[in-house]
């Protein structure tokens, strides 16, 4: 079994005050309904858990009957911290779940793809996550704003989600997280704490995260495409 955890408890206050970005609404419906449906429509996802903020239950609800999701799910809360919202997640899924997969319900064009090829990697090597190439130039600068050194960008990525990973191992990483009261926003860096590794899965299709008003435009692009 495979379960998704939709991490949907975040407002992003960098969209700006008063604004609630996983409501706002691209290409026709809200970014969360879209991030939603790739994953109900999913056939390597068994059921989706929602991490959501006390008091959204109902819109969620409604999401689902408007958009006709079909797919298995149920909502937790969120917690303080991303990280405690994803535990709350992990703690919801099936206990017969084997694959974990999480995802930022504030990215909504994943493709079915990606998911897949995160799923089947996280089952073959424990722990996986969809990342692109980094293609800037990129440098380490000092805190007064000079360049301090010259990075080589053919070994950088940059990470996504879905963060793929057997259940056990996401379960002892962040427990291992919590007992060392470390924070992490990042799922795969807990990884770290217990010694596994994580196998990066190429993204070839756009899957940005929104983030920013900016970011919007392109993701009304992408959605339409």
């Amino acid at each position: 079994m495979v379960t998704a955890i939709i991490v949907a408890a975040g407002k992003g206050t960098r969209m700006g005050p008063n604004v609630d970005k996983l409501f706002l609404e691209v290409a026709g419906r809200p970014i969360v309904a879209h991030t939603w449906e790739r994953f109900d429509r999913s056939p390597s996802v068994d059921e989706i858990v929602l991490v959501v903020r006390e008091g959204m239950q109902a819109e969620f609800e409604e999401l689902a009957g408007v958009n006709g999701f079909t797919k298995q799910y149920r909502m937790v809360a969120g917690g303080k911290e991303r990280q405690d919202s994803v535990w709350n997640g992990i703690q919801a899924a099936n206990p017969s779940a084997e694959i974990i997969a999480i995802h930022d319900g504030a990215r909504p064009c994943v493709t079915e793809t990606i998911i897949a090829d995160c799923v089947r990697a996280a089952r073959e090597h424990g722990a996986a996550v969809a990342a692109s190439s980094v293609t800037d130039t990129i440098k380490e600068a000092t805190a007064d704003g000079l360049i301090s050194r010259h990075i080589d960008r053919s070994k950088l990525r940059a990470v996504q989600t879905p963060q793929t990973f057997r259940a056990e191992i996401i379960r002892s990483a962040l427990g291992e997280a919590q007992a060392r009261g470390i924070a992490v926003t990042d799922d795969t860096a807990a990884c770290d704490l217990i010694g596994q590794t994580v196998r990066l899965v190429e993204s070839a299709t756009p899957n940005p995260k929104a983030t920013a008003p900016s970011d919007i435009p392109w993701l009304e692009l992408l959605l339409k495409a």
